[in-house]
């Protein structure tokens, strides 16, 4: 299944990038301090203009706790030295400053994938070989993370997203993948020891409900894929978008996250996910759906064992704005993969609330 996240964020970090750079915010981050689950979004703007982003900065202070920023890897920025002083580093400020002027904490996830086809490297340079035996991709790999720990100090830092997706693709090249976030993981330790660390988790493929990839029966686990990163994982995170295997919210099972929580007795945290709240392509969707899968994390997932929870959108995207940026960039032929998660969000993209929004903002008030 194709991904849509690294569009939305390639998208509103090629925006951002064009405000003026401002000076961060020398302080970490700790979403552990609220004492209870923290919520939060991508930040991903109704329309892909610079405005947008200021828009849903603003309307995500309302609505969260946190913002989760998702940064693919500037290989050839990196491959050489760790640099805290690079335009890269540096424009993720304007986005970690935005936050913190909302009330938003920040968690980073770096990705080296194509958030779109996860199969697949994102944008490495002509002539790099597409593997993370690659020396060049290891070293500007951990150089990128190193970078972003000493200038962001961040309380939670992912060095993955739905990882088992490649791993299913490619599982001789995964054992190189599996060396480096070792490497990586002891490196960040020795810098900044109270950083939690965490990769992400494909739920639906990890169930085998995904034809094609499936590595077993439905809705057994393929628990060996989180647990031979043992012991060097701090939080347990997966993704979760159901609407793409069963065709209402009230057919998610009452058992399908609450293992999790029988399998590990470390923090669990829901990276990424959402329900459409209409019919998509195959998949269905609806404005109750919604509630439901919101209803089945908070269920079975919440609780003091959850750490974070990010829900995709905050608002639904235009995706005539979006498609013009895209044809821009040189990526229409990924519109309608995007055009999935177009009514994901728990508004409207004029913000008009839908019904999930207020059961959304129960659960973070705790009412």
């Amino acid at each position: 299944m194709k991904r849509i996240l690294i569009a939305l964020l390639l998208i509103s970090f090629l925006l951002f990038a064009a405000c003026p750079q401002q000076d961060t915010p020398a302080y970490p981050v700790y979403p552990d301090a609220l004492g209870r689950t923290a919520y939060g979004f991508f930040p991903s703007p109704t329309e892909a203009t610079v405005q947008g982003i200021f828009d849903i900065y603003e309307a995500m202070g309302r609505h969260a706790d946190v913002a989760l920023l998702q940064q693919n890897i500037p290989w050839e920025e990196f491959v050489d030295s760790v640099q805290t002083n690079s335009k890269t580093i540096i424009d993720i400020g304007n986005q970690y400053t935005l936050s913190h002027e909302n009330g938003l904490e920040v968690i980073f996830v770096v990705d080296p994938l194509n958030g779109l086809n996860r199969s697949e490297f994102y944008n490495l340079p002509a002539g790099w070989e597409a593997s993370f035996g690659n020396p060049d991709i290891r070293a500007a790999f951990t150089n990128f993370v190193i970078s972003i720990v000493r200038m962001y100090h961040p309380s939670y830092l992912g060095l993955a997203s739905e990882i088992n997706t490649y791993h299913d693709t490619h599982p001789d090249d995964f054992e190189y993948y599996l060396s480096l976030y070792r490497e990586v993981y002891d490196q960040v330790k020795a810098e900044a020891p109270d950083t939690k660390i965490f990769v992400t988790f494909q739920w639906e493929e990890m169930n085998n409900l995904i034809p094609g990839v499936a590595r077993g029966e439905p809705y057994e686990v393929n628990w060996f894929q989180i647990e031979q990163f043992e012991p060097k994982l701090d939080i347990w995170a997966i993704s979760s978008y159901p609407f793409i295997i069963f065709t209402s919210g009230k057919d998610i099972p009452a058992d399908y996250y609450s293992s999790l929580l029988t399998r590990t007795l470390k923090p669990i945290a829901v990276a990424e996910g959402g329900y459409s709240s209409e019919d998509v392509m195959s998949f269905s969707g609806s404005t109750q759906g919604q509630v439901d899968y919101l209803n089945a994390i908070h269920a079975q997932l919440g609780g003091e064992r959850l750490a974070f929870w990010i829900y995709l959108l905050l608002a639904d995207f235009d995706m005539e704005s979006y498609v013009a940026v895209m044809t821009e960039q040189g990526h229409a032929h990924d519109a309608p993969t995007l055009g999935i998660f177009e009514a994901v969000g728990l508004c409207e993209s004029d913000y008009t609330p839908k019904p999930a929004l207020a059961t959304w903002d129960s659960f973070r008030s705790g009412d």
